[in-house]
């Protein structure tokens, strides 16, 4: 089932082409990676899709309605969840008040505001649900701030799924991780894409290729492939365009 579809989606800073005619789908049980070398408009890409970022042509459907003028905080009411290049968090708050606090606004309606949010008991459960899901419930208590970088990359995806998305945006969860991190969470987003629709935005290769169901490749703004992950590995373009002749 197609949960967001991107249609020639283009966008312009003055001269510059970012993001030139791109189409994809992101379907429910499938994780698709988008890779490309530095600047091939990947993480435009996702501002895009998420509404960062307002496209200069093309169009998006989330669910199959258009969504392409929605700002960002009605697509995530409507089911799309993402994460930053760089962790975006409240390191002087534990692990599970960040995520109580992303469960809080996800939930936010008329009269929830007269609550005490410390004692709201759907976004306390809500908080522990989603540090479970990523590995994080016996952290729960532990300072964002003296979390380790792999653990701070986990609860930004615990913070995306505390709205409940059909679809999540992940942008370089893995950046700065060593084989060690990057095992399990390559495991953890092989489970998330079972009951979502995954985009991952990665530089990592092994994980790519060993996690992937669909890979889109980028360059210079532009779709140079589209394919399951051996297509891709086995493309003369691909290599010679981004991974190289070792790959």
């Amino acid at each position: 089932m197609t949960a967001l579809a991107a249609e020639g989606l283009t966008r312009r800073f003055g001269g510059l082409t970012a993001v030139d005619s791109v189409s994809l789908t992101l379907s429910v049980g499938e994780l698709h990676a988008v890779i490309g070398p530095n600047g091939a408009g990947k993480s435009t890409l996702v501002n895009l899709l998420a509404g960062e970022l307002r496209p200069s042509a093309g169009r998006i459907l989330l669910g199959g309605e258009d969504v392409t003028t929605w700002p960002t905080w009605r697509r995530a009411r409507r089911g799309i969840g993402r994460s930053f290049q760089r962790t975006n968090l409240l390191r002087d708050m534990s692990a599970h008040e960040n995520a109580r606090l992303a469960a809080q606004a996800a939930a936010f309606g008329p009269g929830r505001w007269l609550r005490d949010a410390g004692r709201d008991a759907a976004s306390l459960a809500e908080a522990a649900r989603v540090l479970e899901r990523v590995g994080l419930l016996g952290r729960a208590d532990a300072v964002a701030g003296t979390l380790s970088h792999g653990e701070l990359r986990l609860l930004e995806i615990a913070m995306a799924l505390a709205n409940r998305p059909a679809v999540l945006l992940l942008d370089e969860p893995l950046a700065g991780m060593g084989p060690e991190e990057s095992e399990p969470v390559g495991a953890l987003l092989r489970d998330l894409a079972r009951d979502h629709a995954l985009l991952l935005i990665e530089h990592d290769m092994d994980v790519v290729f060993a996690v992937a169901d669909r890979v889109t490749v980028m360059v210079d703004g532009r779709v140079l492939e589209h394919g399951v992950p051996t297509a891709i590995r086995a493309s003369a373009a691909v290599r010679d365009a981004y991974l190289g002749h070792g790959a």
